[in-house]
């Protein structure tokens, strides 16, 4: 569903900023490293996170940017990612935003976000772990943002990093560069273990 909403500041200029939820399996999926990616692609500002409905979102910048972000949200998910309801709304452009970026996780104590279920490993990871070059062969955590461990690792909602079994995991320098890098498959994917715990 998607509402006319509030006509705001910037409007009549073409710049517009837009206020969505997204409910569905949208945790644990990389759907904010998704949306995030589009975001930038298109050149919005703003910023996504979760809350124990599942994820919010906020865009801002010109009407045809805005139409090409809408147009990928729906048709370029992630893998595991399944969009079962949404919302928009109009509301005042801000103006003062330089980038779009993921935003830590809200508690609205309003609903309860579908969890993703462990899944077998992605075409990706079977590559990485039969490869005797990679650092993750033959790794028996080796997972990403398209398959591994979620519903087992979760133990309270929003889905994060410090909400699963993995929180008493510091990373290891070659994860935490993986997990902050936007353009990595492994951006956000709070399952993802630890090369060197494991190692050792």
């Amino acid at each position: 569903m998607e509402k006319a909403g509030t006509t705001g500041a910037g409007m009549g200029t073409g710049i517009q900023r837009i206020r969505w939820r997204i409910e569905g399996i949208v945790q644990g999926v990389g759907f904010r490293p998704f949306v995030a990616t589009i975001a930038r692609r298109a050149g919005l500002v703003g910023f996504c996170g979760n809350d124990e409905q599942g994820v919010f979102i906020e865009v801002e910048g010109a009407s045809d940017a805005l139409v090409a972000f809408r147009s990928q949200l729906f048709t370029e998910l992630p893998a595991l990612a399944r969009i079962i309801n949404h919302s928009a709304e109009h509301i005042a452009a801000l103006g003062h935003e330089r980038e779009f970026t993921i935003v830590p996780s809200r508690h609205s104590y309003s609903g309860r976000a579908l969890l993703p279920p462990d899944t077998a490993l992605c075409p990706d990871c079977r590559r990485e772990f039969f490869d005797p070059t990679n650092p993750r062969y033959l790794y028996p955590f080796i997972s990403c943002t398209n398959c591994g461990p979620r519903l087992s690792i979760i133990t309270e909602l929003p889905y994060d990093r410090p909400r699963t079994t993995m929180a008493a995991f510091p990373m290891c320098t070659p994860c935490e560069r993986e997990y902050t890098d936007p353009a990595d498959r492994r951006y956000h994917a709070s399952q993802s273990a630890v090369l060197t715990a494991a190692r050792v």
